[in-house]
């Protein structure tokens, strides 16, 4: 088992979503994890990931990386954050309805990047992103395999002291919702 499976299946295994992994030259291990919704976790009832749910991630994944001999200097296990990259078409799933920014890899009329809500294609299989470009709502219509990158766009709500990802907007058609070109 290579050291990647063995950080996939030992993240999965205590219940928690494998988002991302990266491992740079300098020997640091940085694991991203996320809650999966409707999981009783033993660190508590919780939105999103808690330190205490990255320091039980840390101390299982130390054991298991010393017992496979994995060579890294440093380990960090943390939470996606807000705007949570969405690499796998399961993420599109699970945050369909929210405000998402994407990438493209070709640009579509003379862009790459968008922001909008993003939906399952109203016909066929792909994904759309419905967005505003400051005339009128405008739908984007895409595969999985033309995203080059894709984010949550966080709602910060600083009155509440937390952050959500953005909800779909409730808006009459005729109004923006700040979806512009970046």
């Amino acid at each position: 088992m290579s050291w990647s499976q063995a950080v996939e299946k030992t993240v999965t295994g205590l219940g928690y979503e494998l988002v991302d992994v990266e491992r740079s030259a300098g020997g640091l291990l940085r694991v991203y994890i996320d809650r999966v919704p409707g999981h009783v976790y033993p660190t508590g009832e919780h939105e999103f990931v808690t330190v205490e749910d990255c320091e039980a991630v840390t101390r299982q994944l130390q054991y298991v990386l010393e017992v496979d001999n994995v060579d890294y200097a440093r380990l960090e296990v943390s939470s996606p954050g807000l705007d949570r990259p969405l690499k796998r078409e399961a993420d599109y799933t699970r945050f369909a309805g929210q405000q998402v920014q994407l990438t493209l890899k070709l640009p579509f009329q003379g862009r790459k990047k968008f922001q909008g809500v993003l939906q399952p294609a109203d016909i066929g299989a792909g994904w759309q992103l419905i967005f505003h470009d400051g005339k009128a709502e405008q739908v984007l219509g895409f595969a999985f395999d033309e995203v080059r990158e894709a984010r949550l766009l966080p709602v910060l709500d600083f009155k509440g002291r937390r952050g959500k990802t953005a909800p779909a907007p409730a808006q009459p058609a005729g109004e923006t919702d700040g979806g512009q070109q970046q």
